[in-house]
């Protein structure tokens, strides 16, 4: 009979799930509660627990900690989710695809009895196929802690790339390991997300994914799923057949999981199968799988084949669009014209393996050079374009792929157009240099910089546009705003003068009064007097 472990700080709630459903008719033996992380741990000390049921918010340890803790001790068990939070309710559908789901709370009775039987069936049938399957029984009972550490080492060449390297350093961890093996290697990409996530949303995306992942390609008692990066799983298949279409029912199994990704994940994956290879073979072929995919940067939600890949002599240089007739139209203010341009260009290879990274590289490195020369012919300083974690993010990923390139593409250029239209307007300039400087004149280090910096200029071309309109520098500016706004409060105040050089940015009184009166003619007290007197 199965075991079970009720995991919930809502003690009320965790009591009536214990008694108030039939657990025996859906083939549960024992149940137990635990009402925090560290009570959770005791139980799986004293008993063995093949299913936990665990709220997701608890304290003394969220439940996600909770799994990880589980996960790396005791690999076999198997978990079902509970929260509150709706805004997971898109997770929802697509964790029922793995062995486990994750429900809103309050959870009706008759869907946590569904669930709770389903998982009770996965675990029985799991139990019985390792009980016939000798490989099956050897990644089974291994999995994952020793055995992913093991192939992890293999693929990441810590252990050398021969087979009396990788059989020592089995025997040595205690792992039964049969050099003959062979394994095929399937790399798993999430290209994108199709929905904005949080860092909590995508690590229960990641999760649900590997769950669904072993249990559509087959994975559970006979393979590994392993994480390799971010966005990147590795999954390892025991060759046991020789049979022609062995390989096609992989590959059928694969195109279901990209399918199911796209429609309940909501992502974007590319599946890369290469060829079967015996273990101290992996590494070189990860290796080239990886490479693949890095090339790889117009063609998503399809399953590639090492054996029937491209084979071309090398990269073919596609030809980019003129980035002098590009230039042209920013410099005079066309910026959507070039949006519209660059998409339709880049949307023409979307799907196309003709388009590799280094063309997209190519482009991506042409059109940033464009911007950068229009945006200093007009003063503008080229880093404001990533002054936001936005614009960063978007300039790190733009050459990962042809969609993540039309996204930078469109921003970088609309956020240097609005740059330059601004530029265009000097007056509106002028005044926003006003607005900030009053705003700040009780700073004492305000630089032409920090006054550059706010209006997207260079320091020098500001200085230049300033004199222009004003007569004189930002520096010269600024201390023109100090000097005229200590002479109102020396007219129309009693404040001390040593306060009011402090209002006008000046922590040293000596200093205020030579500027002062390098301004005004006369010492600060003198202006008072001379002033109060009329």
């Amino acid at each position: 009979m199965i075991s079970l472990l009720i995991v919930d700080d809502e003690r009320l709630l965790t009591d009536a799930l214990k008694l108030e459903i039939d657990w025996g008719a859906l083939g549960i033996g024992s149940v137990h509660t635990a009402y925090n992380a560290r009570q959770a741990k005791e139980a799986f000390d004293r008993e063995r627990i093949d299913l936990m049921l665990c709220d997701i918010e608890m304290p003394q340890g969220s439940g996600l900690e909770l799994l990880a803790w589980v996960r790396e001790n005791h690999p076999s068990t198997e978990s079902v989710f509970m929260t509150c939070h709706a805004e997971f309710k898109h997770a929802q559908r697509a964790m029922q695809l793995g062995s486990f789901d994750y429900l809103l709370k309050p959870v009706p009775y008759d869907e946590l009895s569904r669930v709770v039987g389903r998982a009770a069936d996965k675990i029985r049938e799991s139990n019985e196929r390792n009980q016939y399957s000798r490989i099956g029984q050897f990644w089974s009972r291994h999995q994952p802690l020793l055995a992913e550490r093991l192939w992890l080492d293999i693929v990441k060449q810590a252990i050398p790339a021969n087979p009396a390297a990788v059989k020592k350093a089995a025997e040595e961890r205690n792992i039964p390991f049969d050099e003959r093996m062979r394994l095929l290697p399937m790399l798993l990409c999430v290209d994108r997300y199709r929905k904005s996530l949080t860092i909590r949303d995508e690590k229960i995306m990641e999760y649900a994914l590997t769950n669904s992942g072993e249990e559509m390609l087959g994975l559970k008692g006979n393979g590994l799923l392993i994480r390799l990066a971010d966005r990147k799983l590795l999954a390892l298949l025991p060759v046991e057949r020789d049979e022609e279409d062995w390989l096609e029912q992989c590959k059928a199994r694969c195109e279901a999981l990209v399918a199911s990704c796209l429609q309940y994940f909501y992502c974007d994956m590319s599946v890369y199968i290469g060829r079967e290879v015996h273990a101290h073979e992996l590494s070189e072929m990860v290796d080239r799988l990886l490479d693949w995919d890095k090339r790889n940067v117009a063609v998503s939600n399809k399953v590639f084949l090492w054996e029937r890949r491209r084979l071309a002599p090398g990269a073919e240089d596609i030809a980019l669009p003129d980035m002098n007739v590009w230039s042209v139209m920013l410099k005079e203010g066309r910026g959507e014209q070039v949006v519209g341009e660059a998409e339709a260009f880049l949307t023409g290879y979307i799907g196309s393996e003709r388009m590799d990274a280094e063309n997209l590289y190519r482009f991506y490195h042409n059109l940033l050079q464009t911007v950068f020369y229009v945006l200093k012919l007009k003063g503008i300083e080229g880093h404001l374009l990533f002054d936001e974690a936005d614009s960063a993010d978007r300039f790190q990923r733009a050459a990962r792929s042809v969609e993540d390139m039309i996204e930078w593409a469109g921003h970088t250029v609309r956020k240097a157009t609005e740059y330059m239209e601004t530029l265009q307007h000097s007056p509106s300039v002028i005044r926003r240099v006003e607005q900030f400087i009053a705003q700040r004149i009780e700073t004492e280090k305000l630089t032409r910089e920090d006054v550059a910096n706010h209006v997207f200029l260079n320091s020098d071309y500001l200085d230049r546009l300033l004199k222009k309109e004003s007569g004189c520098s930002v520096t010269e500016f600024i201390v023109r705003k100090r000097m005229l706004l200590a002479q109102q409060l020396l007219v129309k105040t009693d404040l001390p003068i040593g306060t009011i050089a402090g209002q006008a940015g000046y922590s040293n009184l000596a200093h205020f009064s030579r500027r002062f009166k390098k301004f005004a003619g006369v010492s600060p007290h003198d202006y008072r007097r001379l002033r109060s007197n009329r």
